[in-house]
């Protein structure tokens, strides 16, 4: 990260739930643990791959906004693999490079189309996952868990433009 001066403070947040589903189309649970693999994404997670959306991490905060409409969501339920708090996912730029637990990854996109309509869209009128969740490549792999730091390490150039 540019640090002019000691000035900017350090974005940091945690790790609430790691969740995974062994069929794509299904809600995610929480497992507590597991093992980010370079180029590929979470061990054992349908999603999984070698392509550019091999995370998705969504922010307990965005989650309690649907929690406020009245809907019995939690850490999962909009299939991300990673669910952090204090750290405002959704403003990071394409290319930002996080520290998830000992695991290194790059943001790869921010949001994603709906798709016809999901569950919960169709239970409130509207899913924060599309506009709010955000998907990363795993550049070096290792281990994450409930309570490990989420940080960010620099929002400079993609990892692949330096």
């Amino acid at each position: 990260m540019n640090n002019s001066g000691g000035a900017r403070k350090k974005m940091r947040g945690q790790v609430v739930a790691v969740c995974l589903s062994k069929h794509k189309g299904e809600r995610k649970k929480d497992i507590g643990r597991g093992q980010l693999l370079a180029d590929h994404g979470l061990e054992g997670d349908a999603h999984a791959g070698n392509w550019h959306r091999q995370v998705s991490l969504l922010a307990l905060e965005s989650i309690e906004k649907m929690r406020a409409r009245g809907l019995e969501v939690g850490p999962g339920d909009f299939a991300e693999n990673i669910t952090t708090q204090g750290l405002d996912l959704m403003h990071l730029p394409v290319g930002t490079l996080l520290r998830i637990g000992t695991a290194l990854g790059e943001v790869t996109q921010i949001g994603k189309e709906c798709h016809a309509p999901c569950a919960i869209r169709r239970q409130a009128g509207d899913c924060v996952m599309p506009r709010e969740g955000i998907f990363v490549r795993v550049i070096k792999g290792g281990t994450v868990q409930v309570g490990d730091p989420v940080e960010v390490v620099s929002q400079n150039l993609p990892y692949n433009q330096r």
